[in-house]
């Protein structure tokens, strides 16, 4: 399946900075005034896993191979969108591009503004929570837009009309009290009425905290009240130095990790954040482990076994016989053929729930 994160923000708080870094090259045009980025630029990032190296490792020992199978990373799609001013519902600045960019993403980013640099130019205020505001306040604007050309179905006998006018007028009121309607836990049957009217509230957010980098080492801290202060949840919420990622994107990995130590940090901030995002999604991987290939795919958490067979190839599900899982460190232990003889290769039906780094083999028919 695939994951897109829309990298969303007010102009100049380091978006386009931030995605040159993901793709560790400069496809965005980075400039220092409003709308340097007006169609989308788009890139799909391999998310990080060392699993992955292992996994080929072992598949060439085990299986008497003169080289290593290739690694193919499960992967994450960034958008970075045109910078919103306040009026975008409007059509302001690019508001209708930014609106309708942001409505095919699975989840947004919103970058925000936690550094002080008095030579870039500055939309709004310096305070990352204001900045945050202006961009939930007109996606909430675009939303009661949405919301009101709604009809009441007045008394109908339909339960169901009935259930969703309630459900929308709890939407039209959170929203109307400026309430994030993605602070509020939402029911499925709630959830679902959002994704169908294309709510921007229906999609799960992340804030990232553009900050400067001898903030880093307080990076936790820093989210953890920035997450206090708005509602969110300390996982929606990273600091990020987009600068340090720009430089540390020209770096080789060995030089990294010593950039990286020199800061005092383990990870890096995209690193961290793909994690988040695949957190935020409720997304995990699971592993397949050939001769040709080793490979993580992405999966809802909750999957079945039939439902994650499908993301590799859709006719698996129909002539889908079991699932060989493995656990991923028993693979690296023993690989598939001493895996086996061990014991340590469970035969699961098609209705297994899949957990992350589960190494599997699917049986299908012919």
């Amino acid at each position: 399946m695939g994951l897109s994160v829309g990298i969303v923000g007010l102009p100049n708080v380091g978006k386009s900075t931030l995605f040159n870094a993901l793709l560790k090259r400069q496809q965005a045009y980075v400039a220092n005034f409003p709308f340097a980025t007006i169609e989308p630029n788009i890139g799909v990032v391999p998310v990080p896993d060392i699993r992955l190296k292992k996994l080929s490792e072992v598949v060439k020992e085990s299986e008497n191979l003169d080289h290593l199978p290739s690694e193919i990373h499960a992967t994450v799609e960034f958008v970075d969108i045109a910078g919103l001013i306040a009026g975008a519902h409007k059509g302001e600045g690019l508001g209708n591009k930014f609106l309708s960019h942001i409505r095919e993403v699975d989840a947004v980013c919103h970058v925000v503004r936690a550094f002080s640099d008095p030579d870039i130019i500055k939309e709004g205020t310096v305070e990352p929570k204001t900045d945050l505001n202006v961009v939930q306040t007109e996606l909430a604007l675009a939303d009661l837009q949405t919301l009101e050309k709604q009809k009441d179905p007045g008394n109908t006998p339909d339960k169901e009309l009935r259930k969703r006018w309630e459900i929308i007028t709890k939407f039209i009121d959170i929203l109307n009290s400026g309430t994030m309607i993605q602070i509020i836990t939402l029911t499925d049957e709630e959830r679902k009425v959002a994704k169908e009217l294309g709510l921007f509230a229906a999609k799960p957010i992340l804030v990232c905290l553009n900050v400067n980098e001898e903030d880093l080492r307080e990076a936790n801290k820093i989210e953890l009240k920035f997450a206090d202060d708005t509602g969110l949840h300390a996982s929606q919420v990273i600091g990020i130095s987009a600068k340090i990622e720009s430089e540390l994107a020209t770096l080789d990995e060995g030089d990294q990790k010593n950039y990286l130590a020199d800061l005092g940090i383990k990870e890096s901030g995209l690193e961290r954040l793909i994690k988040k995002a695949f957190e935020t999604l409720g997304l995990i991987t699971f592993l397949t482990a050939g001769e040709k290939e080793v490979r993580a795919w992405t999966i809802k958490e909750g999957s079945t076994a039939l439902q994650a067979s499908g993301v590799i190839h859709t006719d698996f599900m129909q002539k889908f016989i079991k699932a060989d899982v493995c656990d991923y460190h028993d693979f690296i232990h023993y690989g598939w053929k001493k895996a086996r003889e061990e014991g340590k290769v469970r035969s699961e039906g098609k209705d297994y729930i899949v957990k992350n780094g589960d190494v599997i083999e699917f049986r299908i028919g012919k």
